[in-house]
């Protein structure tokens, strides 16, 4: 790549206290340094990972050296309240507390319902795992994001050059994350405490997901003995006892580790026990939702659906009466009755024009719910074709209407999300043509253009298409219309997929490269996104795009250009250590630290 990773052995020694004379070194790093054989800028990754990993928990005394105290007070970690007086504030709304924790929760890296803005996403966005396609330990349909993507982990500071995949947080975050919740949920009570006890349990789904993804079946039993072991904690409690949503996750994460009948079981309990309200419940929808796709992907394809369990659900959540359990074939009138029902309930919503109860519809998220329960349902009885006309109904009503609100936009958001699943499930189930879902995630990228999910969607079907013009175009003016970062992470990562592929077909056997074809015009084209994306507002101060743009550069051999790039990150996001870990510039990061200190 140009560069001689031996160079690494100077980088930062001196700025953050590590002496590069090796006789100076105290017990503590001879402990830190397990490689003695490994060149010092290897060593160095690995003690600041350790550090970081560390410094997120209290200094505890090692009883078995016989330490008190005393002996962990550091004057580098103490904090001080005349530093902090001025900057304190007290917030007395509850509302503003309980979102400040959510704020907080979702800085941890734990999945919950409110939404950053972008500029603070944008800050503090680093890590390039927002274009990994999520659906590999999830099914098509009821694939979702339980995770704040291109946030790192808490402890964890590893280099886009290393490649390796954690699973969670490390040891020294995932405790602090597991203290948190058990010193909050305590102080909360009513609506605030079934919230955090969600969150937890989203969490826990979480890293069960990525243990499925990892293909790690020890790491898997052990991560689903110790959620098991939480939901059941949670769900023993009185005041979650008849909380629907923790039963639907508890549920589902019997399903994800593959206890079917036990899931079954689970989703039974919670649709017989929860009451007759049915389809008009939204809670009650959104748990047969999500057992009905469930049910839907184990079926591989569209033959025997009215015999399924799926269509049974559907059926008897549109019933609004007593859930019974899958016994047998769903009659064909019950079938045609729950049609009825579900139109008729669409149609009461659509055409309801009291603008209080449109937003509390959608802010329940009732609206989800209800279109994904009738459009499933439509799916599995009549076709690909009567799914589609919903959501294309729904949107030709709502979309545009301003009494909707913000609730009300991502609700649409979401239903947008559920139109392009459907098709990409149909796709892998049956024989269909591609043009449907580029419609359908073109229209859904031009409302919603910093939906990651849809943008990872589109690069995938992009890169089978030999002519990368219209993709280009569509980058182009999505990117140039939107304040949203995401179209230019995107048209960037499209462009290198695109430039691997043709460097691959290059490539022989032998590992030689024959210039067959010409390249020139993908890799500027890259450093012309770049430059026109770190000019941007979010963009300026992403610390992700910087990371990406000085790794490509080194990847192209150019160190000159590399640490000019690599000079602009630092002006730019002086506040992230990751940017010291892209690429090895010793001199250049001591002389920019040492004249950051002298002007502090």
């Amino acid at each position: 790549m140009g560069f001689n990773r031996p160079d690494f052995e100077n980088l930062l020694w001196c700025v953050f206290g590590f002496s590069t004379d090796e006789d100076e070194e105290d017990a503590e790093e001879e402990e830190e340094i397990k490689d003695r054989s490994l060149p010092k800028w290897q060593n160095w990754l690995h003690v600041e990972h350790s550090r970081e990993g560390r410094h997120w928990l209290p200094w505890r005394p090692d009883k078995t050296k016989k330490e008190t105290v005393d002996d962990c007070e550091d004057p580098e970690r103490q904090v001080l309240f005349d530093d902090l007086g001025p900057s304190l504030i007290q917030i007395s709304s509850p509302d503003l507390q309980f979102q400040l924790l959510c704020s907080f929760l979702q800085f941890l890296g734990v999945p919950c319902e409110c939404s950053l803005l972008p500029s603070f996403l944008y800050t503090a966005m680093d890590e390039n795992n927002i274009f990994e396609d999520r659906q590999h330990g999830q099914g098509p349909l009821t694939s979702f994001d339980l995770s704040l993507p291109g946030v790192s982990r808490i402890g964890q500071m590893d280099s886009m050059l290393q490649g390796v995949r954690h699973i969670g947080h490390p040891k020294e975050g995932e405790e602090f994350i597991q203290n948190f919740f058990h010193m909050i949920l305590p102080l909360l009570s009513g609506k605030e405490k079934s919230n955090l006890s969600n969150f937890w349990l989203q969490y826990e789904v979480s890293k069960v997901i990525q243990c499925l993804e990892t293909g790690n079946k020890k790491k898997l039993k052990w991560q689903g003995k110790r959620s098991k072991k939480l939901a059941k904690n949670l769900l023993k409690t009185h005041e979650n006892r008849n909380d629907v949503s923790l039963w639907r996750l508890y549920a589902y994460l019997e399903w994800l580790l593959g206890n079917v009948e036990d899931a079954r079981k689970v989703f039974d309990m919670s649709l017989s026990t929860a009451g007759t309200a049915g389809i008009q419940n939204p809670q009650l929808c959104n748990l047969g939702l999500l057992y009905a796709e469930l049910e839907a992907e184990l079926l591989g394809s569209q033959e025997g659906t009215l015999e399924s369990r799926a269509v049974h659900i559907l059926t008897k959540l549109a019933e609004q009466g007593t859930y019974t359990p899958y016994s047998g074939q769903t009659l064909s009138v019950n079938v045609l009755r729950a049609r009825k029902t579900y139109e008729h309930l669409l149609q009461d919503y659509l055409s309801e024009r009291a603008t209080s109860k449109q937003e509390q519809i959608c802010g329940s998220g009732h609206l989800v719910g209800l279109v994904g329960c009738y459009t499933l349902f439509q799916y599995l009885t009549l076709g690909i074709d009567s799914a589609v006309s919903i959501y294309r109904q729904v949107f030709e009503k709502l979309e545009g209407e301003s009494s909707g609100g913000q609730n009300c936009t991502a609700s649409l958001e979401a239903v947008a999300l559920m139109h392009v699943h459907l098709l990409r499930y149909h796709m892998r189930t049956s024989v269909y043509p591609l043009a449907p879902l580029r419609e359908a995630l073109l229209e859904a990228l031009k409302r919603y253009p910093s939906n990651q999910p849809l943008w990872r969607a589109y690069i995938q079907i992009q890169r089978k298409s030999h002519n990368a013009s219209k993709a280009r175009r569509f980058f182009d003016s999505v990117a140039r219309a939107v304040k949203s970062l995401e179209p230019w992470l995107f048209a960037i990562k499209a462009e290198q997929m695109r430039k691997k592929l043709v460097e691959s077909v290059q490539r022989v056997a032998t590992g030689d490269v024959y210039a067959t074809i010409p390249e020139t015009g993908i890799t500027n084209r890259i450093k012309a996104l770049f430059e026109h994306a770190i000019e941007t507002e979010n963009g300026a101060h992403c610390p992700l795009l910087w990371r990406l743009y000085i790794y490509f550069m080194v990847s192209l051999g150019d160190k000159g250009k590399s640490k000019g790039v690599f000079y602009r990150a630092l002006q730019n996001c002086p506040w992230t250590k990751h940017s010291y870990l892209v690429v090895g510039f010793p001199s250049a990061v001591k002389r920019s630290c040492a004249a950051n200190c002298q002007d502090g």
